[in-house]
Formats: C-alpha cells, sequence, structure tokens
C-alpha cells in the first residue's frame, strides 16, 4: 500500500471518529437538554398542584372562619317569640316513672335515666317525652311537628336534623303550633322549615349556655 493511500485512509478514520464524537457530544446535549425540560416541567407541575393545594385550604379556612363567624351572629341574636323557662326551677332528677310536664313539648324537668339518642336522628312515631327530655339536658335541639306542617316543611326539618349532631325530630300532635323548637328551657313556635328562626335556634342552643351537662352523649341511649 503506497503512502499517500495510507494516509488518506487514516483521514478517513480520523473523520469517522470526530463524527462519531461530535453526534454522541449532540446526543448528551439533546438529553440533558430533554431532561432538563422535564425537570423544570415536574417542578412546574409540583408548584402549580401545591399553589392550588394552598389555596384550596386558604378557601376552606376562609369558609370555615365565616361559617363560625355566621353562627355566632345567629346565636347572639334574639328569637322573637321565644318563651324561657327558669331553669333553676326545672328539676332534673331521674324517676322510672311517667312525668306529667307543665308544657307540650317539655323543655325541662325530671325524666328517665336512658337518654333518646339524639345525634341528628329522625324519628317518625311520636316518641316518650321522659326520653326526649334527658337528650335536652345534654344539650340537644327537638324539633316537633303535628299534623298542621306541610310535608315540605318536615322534609326540610329533616335534613337540617339529619346534619346536625345533637338534634332529634319527631311528631308531637299534643301541642299548640305547627312546628316547635325546644331546648332546654328554651322553646318557640315557627312558621315554616324556612323560617329565619330555625336556624337562630339551632346555632344558639345545639350544646348552647342552657345545657345544664355539656358534653354528655347523645348516642348509646334508646330509639323511640
Amino acid at each position: 500500500m503506497s503512502f499517500d493511500r495510507r494516509t488518506r485512509i487514516e483521514q478517513m478514520r480520523s473523520a469517522d471518529r470526530a463524527r462519531d464524537r461530535r453526534t454522541r457530544v449532540v446526543a448528551i446535549g439533546l438529553s440533558a437538554v430533554v431532561v432538563a425540560g422535564l425537570l423544570g416541567f415536574g417542578s412546574y407541575m409540583l408548584l402549580e398542584k401545591s399553589e392550588a393545594k394552598e389555596k384550596t385550604e386558604e378557601s376552606q379556612a376562609q369558609d370555615s372562619k365565616q361559617t363560625e363567624q355566621d353562627k355566632k351572629k345567629l346565636a347572639g341574636e334574639p328569637i322573637a317569640g321565644e318563651k324561657t323557662w327558669d331553669a333553676a326551677k326545672l328539676t332534673r332528677d331521674h324517676v322510672t316513672t311517667e312525668v306529667t310536664y307543665p308544657m307540650k313539648p317539655p323543655v325541662g324537668g325530671n325524666h328517665n335515666p336512658a337518654w333518646l339518642n339524639c345525634d341528628g336522628v329522625v324519628y317518625e312515631k311520636a316518641v316518650p317525652d321522659v326520653n326526649a327530655v334527658h337528650a335536652l339536658e345534654h344539650g340537644a335541639v327537638w324539633v316537633t311537628h303535628n299534623a298542621k306542617a306541610s310535608g315540605e316543611d318536615v322534609g326540610k326539618l329533616a335534613s337540617r336534623v339529619r346534619s346536625t349532631p345533637y338534634s332529634l325530630m319527631s311528631p308531637y300532635e299534643g301541642q299548640a303550633g305547627a312546628i316547635m323548637l325546644s331546648a332546654w328551657g328554651k322553646q318557640v313556635t315557627v312558621d315554616s322549615a324556612d323560617d329565619p328562626r330555625v336556624a337562630r335556634f339551632f346555632a344558639k342552643y345545639v350544646q348552647g349556655a342552657q345545657t345544664p351537662e355539656p358534653g354528655a352523649p347523645c348516642t348509646g341511649g334508646i330509639d323511640g
């Protein structure tokens, strides 16, 4: 092989090696760009999700704060037509006999040792007064209705009760008003389920300051 031929072959090999090196460099560079792009996109998405989560949590916190403020505002407002009995005169003895109450539905007095389950329970039939009064002693609000209440109002009140711990609902044919709300020592007759006094009564008296035994359970009792 002549010297010129060997020289050309070596030059061609050198050129091939140089081309291979350039190809590898370009490939590595492109890979780095792709990886950097993916990392950047991933970081962007994580940041977006983090910011979205923070905004959601802030919104929920604000909603919760607003709800508590609304409850306090409602609880602080007077309730038109509300009747109040002196808590000091409402006896609280446990008895196993029937009790004759001076008001219907009763708002306090001696009662059965077993309380009526009141963790958002809607009773389809009348319940014993002596057990319902014990539930009031634990801080429950008792919603009662008679045949004069419309089916729509009964349905709306039932939905409110089912979503409210420390409340119960039952029919009560002996009462004067179509819809009445009772707590320990407190009672009001309302015009309908949409009457704003319903929300005020719940806000004020579900585990409210009138409760003789705050924190006592509304479960583990009896059902009707």
